[in-house]
């Protein structure tokens, strides 16, 4: 269990630090205005990506079929049908999007971009459907490889480029590279069909995530529109270095659960009679997984977050300094959410992330009010926590509610996060706690340490469920004492 945990994480750490370090290259070498611009280039693949996630590779993994090769053929199929009609949609929406952005010279780099949805499409689903055998290492792969290259390939780019087009072209070379490498590590012939049947099934399994996407590519870069639209590119460069600094680890973490607990949590839902609270039980587990998860992102950033970005991009990047940690408390909400998310989809109720992202896109057009009327980058943020935090209350009740999971077991460990969230938000404001009392300077640090301490006491499933696969593995271990 450790030992596919720790390769998940890594992989999927490894993939997700060089493509921070892309950023933090490209950041480097190009003015901050340019690199406003490339961060568009991610936007406008995020418009038809996260506007286009039907959920297929989670299908392949929760479905009673997802070992059927012509099963597996008709969901390629569906796939690269999908990819080929966001290639021409994203290559219509290049000019009016640049015209919105107010970077009308880069329509061309928008229109080369459609290029990546299709590209995408034709993956091996190999890597995914794999993952039911608990073999992680062809997913892996393809998500490190690429993501090597793509940073290998900024310095001779940068020879030829001095601005965006750096990001533009690395961005195209890491596609190529991962469907190339999907396929290299595939097990089964690669088949395509065109299956009407399974595309219903598609479509039920995964309309609810194809909304949810729609709600993810606004959560994600709704904000960053907003700030780039109204605040212009420099602004939006601080901004998306500082979303990207905390989202990255965010990501790590939800992708690397989902990864390693929803074939475990599937195994168990797909039982005709599972040992009573079984479910219940890991999906516990799960939720405060992500909770844990949450905290640990929080706390790098308070102790490693301003050495590093004073270290890496210099005093260009300084106004990102006083963001972090609000940053990192709103990153915290949303990968507290992850858990709730590969609960319901263990049970396929896909709709439950679509519905908890509604609170957070309540607060969009908020956000854009304040900015409209002399608002800044941190009441943006302060916004999205709010609107985070309503997201993750909504998870919790929704998994309660229509995944029938006993909650009230994990009730202390939810209060705890809370608390810990409200002290870490205090600390960074202490002139107003200095209005009501004068407190020492070790309180907060201090305090902080108990609730983490006492957080971690109260996740008794967590801690049953690492007791019982440390002694499942040892006692199939044969070289063990």
């Amino acid at each position: 269990m450790l030992r596919s945990a720790l390769l998940i994480l890594s992989g999927n750490a490894a993939a997700s630090l060089l493509l921070l370090a892309r950023n933090l290259i490209v950041a480097r070498l190009i003015t901050v205005e340019n690199f406003g611009i490339a961060a568009t280039l991610a936007i406008a693949v995020s418009v038809v990506e996260m506007m286009s996630n039907l959920g297929l590779q989670q299908q392949i993994v929760q479905s009673d079929k997802g070992d059927d090769p012509r099963f597996q053929a008709a969901l390629q199929g569906f796939s690269a049908l999908r990819g080929i009609l966001l290639g021409f949609l994203l290559f219509a929406l290049a000019g009016p999007l640049a015209t919105f952005l107010d970077v009308p010279q880069a329509a061309w780099a928008y229109q080369i971009m459609a290029l990546v949805p299709v590209l995408n499409s034709f993956r091996h689903y190999d890597i995914y459907r794999l993952n039911r055998q608990m073999r992680f290492w062809p997913l892996i792969l393809t998500n490190g490889l690429p993501a090597l290259a793509a940073v290998l390939v900024l310095l001779p780019f940068s020879m030829w480029f001095g601005d965006y087009r750096i990001m533009l072209y690395s961005i195209l070379a890491q596609s190529v590279l991962e469907v190339g490498t999907s396929h290299m590590v595939g097990t089964r012939p690669y088949r395509l069909v065109l299956d009407r049947r399974v595309m219903a099934d598609g479509l039920s399994f995964g309309w609810p995530m194809l909304i949810n996407g729609v709600l993810l590519f606004a959560v994600f870069q709704g904000d960053k529109v907003i700030v780039g639209r109204e605040l212009g590119m420099a602004s939006l460069a601080i901004f998306a270095m500082g979303f990207t600094l905390t989202l990255t680890p965010t990501l790590v973490m939800a992708k690397s659960s989902q990864n390693f607990f929803l074939p475990q949590l599937s195994a168990i839902n797909r039982q005709e009679k599972p040992a009573h609270g079984s479910f219940d039980a890991l999906a516990r587990a799960v939720i405060q997984v992500g909770i844990v998860n949450g905290v640990l992102l929080v706390l790098a950033v308070m102790i490693l977050g301003p050495p590093l970005v004073t270290l890496l991009l210099g005093l260009k990047y300084a106004a990102l300094l006083p963001l972090l940690i609000w940053l990192g408390i709103l990153q915290a909400f949303r990968v507290f959410k992850s858990g709730s998310t590969v609960v319901a989809l263990a049970r396929r109720q896909t709709a439950n992330a679509m519905i908890a992202n509604l609170m957070r896109i309540i607060t969009l057009p908020v956000a854009w009010f304040v900015l409209t009327r002399g608002g800044d980058v941190m009441a943006v943020i302060l916004i999205g926590i709010l609107g985070e935090m309503a997201g993750f209350a909504i998870s919790l009740t929704l998994v309660g509610w229509r995944t029938k999971v006993a909650l009230r077991p994990a009730a202390v460990s939810f209060v705890l996060t809370v608390v810990f969230l409200g002290l870490v938000a205090l600390s960074q404001v202490p002139e107003l706690v200095a209005e009501v009392v004068e407190l020492p300077a070790y309180t907060y640090p201090a305090t902080i340490s108990i609730c983490v301490a006492l957080l971690i006491w109260s996740m008794k499933d967590l801690q049953n469920y690492i007791r019982r696969r440390a002694t499942f593995e040892k006692s199939n271990d044969p070289d063990a004492p």
